[in-house]
């Protein structure tokens, strides 16, 4: 009777044969190539999963038995914020000599556990994890093995987790309570994905500082939204068709404010002097607006250089768990914000 093939004995050919394609196609995916078909690359980690392979990266790890490489999984690469958080990741891992190994979700959540536990059996050293979209469906597991890794914006709720964020209820607080200070007191907002902590906090601090003010919280003028710019767009364009439109809106993101500016032009209204739009993360293109686009800012850059030093640090001394950060925001004034117009 034939026995099953350990883990340690799984080889790329047998990964090649389960999941049909060629040895050479198996080997880019190893490598993180990016000349792979997106469904095909799938189709080989769910190879590896089911197998079981284990990454073999001895010829790059002679030196301590790692293989000096991180995982960075993030949902996509279409907007700045990702990248300069990136930037800030690739800062700390270029001066200690670590490369990059990078997984895109495209917004798929079932991508996260495949793409998680397969660079968790040997392709990366530890893993940076950029605003998880359903992280309890992996990170018990990772817990449980003892595998290294930090979340960036998102504040988890697991004692045992390193995360780096922002304050963002702080933050969202603030956006709206300068939105007030100006003599707004129909303020909309459209939200983030609703199932992430930072859009459910901006949210809280918005409602916050409304109550805080006297002023009601009424939920038309909340426009379930997802951090995307068609987003922005389609909530600016809800709550501008109310009755009694807002007077200001709060874009959980810069990408989502656009999308509002977008859409207020597209009903014949001027911003600032009809609408009034505060966005968040202060990415570069937000000063490069016309009107410049008034935002929260979000130390993107650094938030990715403490995620990575955390990570680092705790792979080189896993007894000295460094401790959890969230860094202040801060409002940047520019253009896009100012008193209601008197009719």
């Amino acid at each position: 009777m034939k026995r099953n093939k350990t883990s340690a004995e799984v080889t790329i050919k047998d990964v090649a044969k389960e999941a049909g394609v060629s040895y050479s196609t198996v080997s880019r995916v190893v490598n993180n190539k990016t000349y792979v078909n997106p469904d095909t690359r799938d189709r080989v980690v769910q190879a590896m999963l089911r197998l079981g392979y284990q990454v073999n990266l001895h010829a790059r790890s002679l030196a301590g038995g790692q293989s000096n490489v991180i995982g960075l999984l993030v949902v996509d690469l279409t907007t700045q914020y990702l990248g300069e958080i990136i930037n800030g990741i690739d800062d700390v891992l270029a001066a200690n000599q670590y490369e990059l190994m990078l997984y895109t979700t495209h917004r798929r959540k079932a991508k996260e556990s495949v793409y998680v536990h397969m660079m968790a059996r040997g392709l990366a050293d530890g893993l940076l994890i950029s605003l998880p979209r359903e992280p309890e469906a992996y990170l018990k597991s990772l817990r449980q093995k003892g595998f290294p890794y930090v979340i960036i914006d998102h504040r988890s709720e697991e004692a045992s987790d390193l995360f780096v964020s922002a304050d963002n209820f702080q933050g969202g607080y603030d956006a709206t309570q300068y939105l007030i200070e100006l003599g707004h007191r129909r303020i909309g907002i459209v939200t983030g994905w609703m199932d992430m902590v930072s859009a459910r906090d901006r949210v809280q601090g918005y409602q916050a500082a409304l109550a805080n003010a006297g002023i009601p919280f009424e939920n038309e003028l909340l426009f379930h939204g997802d951090f995307s710019q068609p987003g922005g767009f389609n909530g600016g364009t809800h709550l501008l068709e109310l009755a009694e439109r807002p007077s200001a809106i709060f874009a959980s993101n810069d990408i989502a404010a656009m999308g509002v500016i977008e859409a207020a032009r597209a009903k014949g209204l001027q911003v600032p002097r009809d609408l009034s739009v505060v966005g968040f993360d202060d990415i570069p293109m937000a000063a490069l607006l016309s009107p410049q686009l008034t935002t929260m800012r979000q130390p993107l850059q650094e938030m990715g250089r403490s995620a990575t030093q955390m990570l680092l640090d705790l792979l080189r001394n896993p007894e000295e768990r460094p401790q959890s950060v969230i860094f202040p925001t801060e409002l940047v004034v520019r253009e896009t914000a100012v008193a209601p117009s008197v009719v």
